[in-house]
């Protein structure tokens, strides 16, 4: 390694980490990811020596070594961490490994208003990375008159499905934007949280058209429970995957889709493809929405007029003076941030009426 000004502390440790591995003195390296560290774990065994420690803000790398082994713990600002141990021999790997991670963990906050989600996305080499963070899900009690009463049926049976019931690996919802179909998504995770993991991929796009990420995704993605859990992968807004034109605007996206739901990629793994598209469902591709392939297709249109007035009349919104719902009814957003508005403390004056075009929100 040449160094020079451009490199920081942190590179130099990353390089020193590597010496021994790249002579051939420590054959063997192991590496873990680490979530919602302690502040106070040292990441590393208590009969090691520290070499090199470069710190930063919110975060920082170690360097240390001990009889046969070399190790490098990395924290990032977010709270997760990254132990790489090189050692001669595979058991000394692992077992420095689980010494240096044994107990760096926070507990899994007990709130049952928050589930734990990963999140997908490529490093900065391109490879796949999976961070978990806690995340706000409201219960579907909660959110069900949010929904126009016509889905609610249907999404009643959804929120109680278990892994017993599924017929179908494949979940779309479609509609207008602004209906809630996130808010119904993190309501999900929260009721299905005993027996399956939801993961949201953040570029879906790459998924799709990288065969490598793919099967790091769909593979290598297992947690560290006990008893083997479902998993559902959440890609939001992915309407050119699933139209009808998806084959050539797509390649061999809607392909590899459809191979990790029921094709071979799919045979043995527990997963399930969660779509949310804006699309109406006669656009998508046949192959797509066949029997047998989802497990359920559900519009979350807006809630109708006498609905949406039922919602404003709950939260105690006003509507302001000469406004009025539209014929066709109101989304979720609309409603929301009707409400508040309401709700603003102001001395602002009331804004100007603007230009008669029906009055309609």
């Amino acid at each position: 390694m040449n160094v020079d000004d451009a490199d920081s502390p942190r590179d130099v440790i990353d390089a020193l980490a590597l010496q021994r591995f790249i002579r051939g003195e420590h054959p063997y390296a192991r590496s873990t990811r680490v979530e919602r560290v302690r502040a106070d774990a040292p990441l590393r065994p208590a009969d090691s020596t520290v070499l090199r420690s470069a710190e930063e803000d919110g975060g920082g790398s170690v360097l240390a070594a001990g009889e046969g082994y070399s190790l490098r713990a990395v924290r990032w600002p977010g709270g997760s961490a990254q132990v790489e141990v090189t050692a001669v021999s595979r058991e000394l790997a692992a077992s420095v490994l689980e010494e240096a991670v044994r107990d760096a963990a926070e507990p899994v906050p007990e709130d049952e208003d928050r589930v734990e989600m990963g999140f997908w996305h490529a490093g900065m080499n391109g490879s796949p990375v999976r961070r978990e963070r806690s995340i706000s899900a409201p219960s579907w009690a909660d959110i069900r008159g949010n929904y126009p009463s016509v889905a609610v049926p249907a999404l009643d049976r959804l929120m109680e499905l278990t892994a017993r019931d599924l017929t179908g690996r494949l979940l779309l919802l479609h509609g207008p934007p602004g209906t809630g179909k996130t808010t119904l998504l993190r309501a999900l995770a929260r009721e299905w949280s005993d027996w399956c993991q939801v993961d949201c991929l953040l570029d879906p796009e790459r998924l799709f058209s990288d065969p490598g990420y793919l099967m790091s995704v769909a593979v290598g993605a297992d947690g560290n429970d006990d008893a083997p859990r479902w998993r559902m992968l959440l890609l939001e807004d992915c309407d050119e995957l699933i139209r009808v034109e998806a084959k050539q605007n797509t390649g061999q996206g809607l392909s590899r889709l459809l191979n990790l739901t029921d094709g071979m990629l799919g045979q043995g793994r527990d997963v399930i493809i969660a779509i949310t598209t804006n699309e109406d469902l006669s656009h998508l591709h046949p192959a797509v929405i066949r029997p047998g392939r989802c497990m359920a297709q559900l519009e979350i249109g807006r809630l109708p007029r006498d609905e949406a007035s039922a919602w404003l009349e709950r939260s105690e919104t006003v509507l302001p003076p000469g406004a009025r719902l539209a014929p066709e009814g109101s989304t979720l957003a609309e409603l929301t941030a009707l409400a508040a508005a309401s709700q603003q403390i102001t001395t602002a004056p009331p804004a100007p009426e603007a230009p008669s075009s029906g009055n309609y929100l």
